[in-house]
């Protein structure tokens, strides 16, 4: 795969047959550049003495252990790369399945390649540790293509809306003059994502139930329910951007938008890192207008997430108890993305 490099798996036993020289540079002063989600750059120092012997470098590429992982993970996964000897930096893509927002540890090696097929090899340099970026708008286009195959026909809508425990409303009244502050989005979704940890708003649903027109009466995230009219976070003075795509080993999918005031920090956010979306016309949410009114509506076929970028007043809206029941299972707070599933993942990685 490019190069001409080969994967090659050895364990500690194998390692100690091949034959160290001192001859050979050991590459120091290590950098890392241009790290996307699935590639990156690599360039080090070495002392001149020796150079032109070197034919091939050994990579060693891991991803960091934390405290959770397998202690009993197999050592004899191939980690270590041989690539032929090319002008640095190398870059580094498609050798290993990285993945996105992902540590890892490097090392490097020169080495010398003899006539029977051995190789003579430095010392190994120092490692070095460095994460891989987030999905690019190029990614998550293809996350946003996939969603669009499944989102279903377009149901009408008229409200926006947010439950919450009734604690959650009184403390927003007593400290926060009754304007709901956006947060830092959770971990759940892509485990590339760019907004995970990153983006501050706050959540909304806009579902409706097929038969009535009108929101569902049952939540997984509190007995009250802070509603507003659609137009209110969602018209020509908003911008539409397109955030994420996921399912949590279940058969229903989510999809999550991000609505943002023109110009405001969540828009100049979003601008670099998200696809926007056409907002009278694309797959999943729309704010159209007919005789002189705005009207709205939802993708059908997934669950839509959608996060408002700004403060809301809850005085532009009403708070009230729904009758149905708390679904606890179908929260996704922190929810792990199902890294199997074919709809919903593209190729560069988990």
């Amino acid at each position: 795969r490019g190069c001409g490099s080969e994967y090659v798996a050895r364990n500690k036993s194998q390692d100690s047959g091949i034959a160290e020289m001192e001859e050979l540079p050991v590459p120091h002063n290590i950098k890392i550049s241009n790290i996307t989600c699935d590639s990156f750059k690599i360039s080090w120092e070495m002392d001149s003495k020796s150079k032109d012997r070197i034919t091939h470098y050994f990579i060693d590429l891991n991803k960091k252990e934390n405290k959770n992982s397998n202690k009993f993970k197999h050592k004899d996964v191939p980690t270590k790369l041989v690539a032929k000897a090319v002008p640095l930096p190398m870059t580094v893509r498609g050798h290993w399945f990285l993945s996105p927002r992902t540590e890892y540890t490097v090392a490097v090696q020169t080495a010398s390649k003899q006539v029977d097929g051995d190789y003579v090899v430095s010392e190994w340099s120092e490692i070095i540790e460095f994460c891989t970026a987030d999905y690019s708008k190029v990614h998550l286009t293809q996350l946003l293509e996939k969603a669009e195959v499944i989102s279903g026909r377009m149901l009408k809508f008229s409200v926006f809306y947010r439950n919450q425990h009734k604690e959650y409303f009184d403390y927003i009244r007593e400290h926060h003059g009754s304007a709901m502050q956006p947060s830092v989005k959770d971990n759940s979704g892509s485990h590339g994502s760019p907004i995970s940890g990153k983006l501050e708003g706050i959540f909304f649903s806009c579902s409706t139930e097929f038969n009535t027109g009108k929101p569902p009466q049952d939540s997984p995230y509190g007995r009250y329910r802070f509603e507003i009219a659609a137009e209110k976070l969602f018209n020509p003075n908003t911008n539409l951007y397109f955030g994420d795509f996921y399912c949590m080993y279940t058969a229903y999918h989510y999809v999550i938008l991000v609505i943002a005031p023109v110009g405001s920090p969540g828009d100049e956010f979003c601008k670099q890192r998200l696809p926007q979306l056409n907002s009278k016309d694309n797959k999943f949410l729309t704010c159209t207008e007919e005789d002189g009114m705005l009207v709205y509506h939802h993708a059908q076929d997934v669950i839509l997430e959608v996060i408002y970028t700004d403060p809301v007043d809850l005085a532009l809206g009403t708070v009230a108890e729904i009758t149905g029941h708390q679904l606890m299972s179908l929260s996704t707070a922190n929810a792990k993305k199902d890294p199997s599933c074919k709809t919903c993942n593209i190729s560069v990685g988990r």
